[in-house]
């Protein structure tokens, strides 16, 4: 997966909320879907797309799911997000300097 795909899939502000969802504590669809207003079908559908986009991890407990965040899916996001800052910073030094 790449960076492309983490970041189509987070653009779904219902996927971002399950995401965060997840990150704070791995879970199964039932408990997800309770604190969230759209159905269970739902959930497991945007679920799929977070997993197929390498975010989440899928971990069978007797006949239960529990989705984690997967750090590998994050890393390659977190390496893209910190080029841009390191352009974004680049350029706010620079400007600085221009003004000297």
């Amino acid at each position: 997966m790449t960076y492309q795909d983490s970041l189509t899939a987070l653009a779904d502000s219902t996927r971002r909320q399950i995401f965060e969802h997840i990150a704070r504590a791995p879970s199964a669809v039932g408990p997800l879907a309770d604190q969230l207003p759209v159905s269970r079908p739902a959930v497991s559908q945007h679920l799929k797309v977070l997993s197929d986009a390498g975010l989440l991890v899928v971990e069978q407990q007797g006949n239960r799911r529990i989705y984690a965040v997967d750090t590998n899916g994050l890393k390659e996001l977190r390496q893209y997000l910190d080029t841009l800052w390191d352009d974004v910073l680049g350029a706010f030094a620079d400007s600085f300097e221009k003004d000297d």
